[in-house]
């Protein structure tokens, strides 16, 4: 374990967004799974990837093949704010505790703000950083993965940026969360580790039992644990905030689980290969089958206001809804 201090910059631009065609309603499709909606997508909200509850209580996700950040109600009405930075890779998208949303620009090293309202402040980051994953911390600020420079960052709500290198230069991080103790937790797909990092900064990695396993994404936990996806290994794994860790097969073989949140039940809800599973504290593990799914196409997942399950497909280009 080390402690590792800081650097770093940043000014931010403003840029107030007009919101494409003003706000369009969705046209919901049934699928043929056990429950659910399917939102289609335009062209502006292309390639829906990363989806979080906003201050608002709409539903906002990152457009990466769109280079947008959009909005969709729980009624089904469709936003999208097209960002200035041109292929820019929108990747993970948080709420922040001032009521925006922030968001990492994976291809163009940035850090993205965007208010309810529409106004966008982008914060640079070093060239080469592809920031990924992002989270609110215990602190008040959020926290974010660099996978190519191997280090986790901090920005204030003020745009000051505090970055923290690994110890590992391999880690490759990618998914971040809020732990229950008050550290941030995340995934090292390069090393197969799960990270842990102090607001000080002070972190500490655990090996996942299974070797090349890719750790992919994270979160907490109704049991007070941090669950996480392994892809290639094909599990869900569960690790407390001791670093005891345990691992789960998954009943498909061919399931390489990705996106993963806490469900309204109490259970954690996962991305499969084109279904979405259900995993109780126990360990017991459902799959449901969601239909226009393409291989691969389901990236992220979220509890909504409505207590509903939101998840996206890139793919697919829609957005889907499972009421649990």
């Amino acid at each position: 374990m080390g402690v590792f201090f800081r650097t770093v910059f940043a000014v931010g631009s403003v840029l107030a967004l007009v919101a494409c065609g003003g706000g369009r309603a969705a046209l919901p499709r049934q699928v043929s799974g056990p429950f659910g909606t399917t939102f289609p997508m335009g062209a502006a909200e292309a390639g829906p990837s990363s989806i979080v509850t906003g201050s608002d209580g709409a539903l906002w996700f990152t457009a990466f093949d769109g280079n947008a950040v959009g909005k969709i109600t729980t009624g089904g009405t469709i936003a999208a704010f097209a960002l200035p930075t041109p292929t820019s890779g929108p990747g993970f998208i948080a709420a922040g505790p001032d009521g925006a949303l922030w968001f990492t620009e994976l291809d163009g090293d940035r850090i993205g703000r965007l208010t309810t309202g529409g106004t966008l402040t982008e914060y640079s980051l070093r060239s080469g950083s592809e920031p990924l994953g992002i989270t609110l911390g215990p602190d008040g600020a959020l926290w974010f993965s660099e996978q190519t420079t191997e280090s986790i960052g901090r920005i204030t709500t003020a745009g000051a940026i505090t970055e923290f290198p690994l110890p590992n230069n391999q880690g490759n991080p990618s998914a971040i969360v809020a732990g229950p103790d008050h550290a941030l937790w995340f995934t090292e797909e390069g090393t197969s580790s799960i990270g842990r990092i102090t607001t000080a900064g002070a972190v500490t990695e655990y090996p996942v039992p299974t070797a090349n396993s890719v750790p992919s994404s994270i979160a907490v936990g109704s049991d007070g644990a941090l669950w996480f996806t392994e892809n290639t290994g094909v599990r869900i794994g569960r690790i407390t905030t001791s670093g005891t860790i345990t691992e789960y097969a998954l009943p498909n073989a061919n399931g390489y689980p990705s996106g993963i949140a806490g469900g309204p039940d109490g259970a954690l809800w996962f991305i499969e290969q084109g279904q979405i599973g259900r995993i109780t504290t126990a360990g017991s593990i459902t799959s449901y089958p969601v239909a226009k799914a393409s291989t691969g196409s389901i990236n992220g997942i979220v509890t909504g206001p409505d207590q509903a399950l939101w998840f996206t497909e890139r793919l697919g280009n829609s957005i889907g809804r499972l009421a649990p």
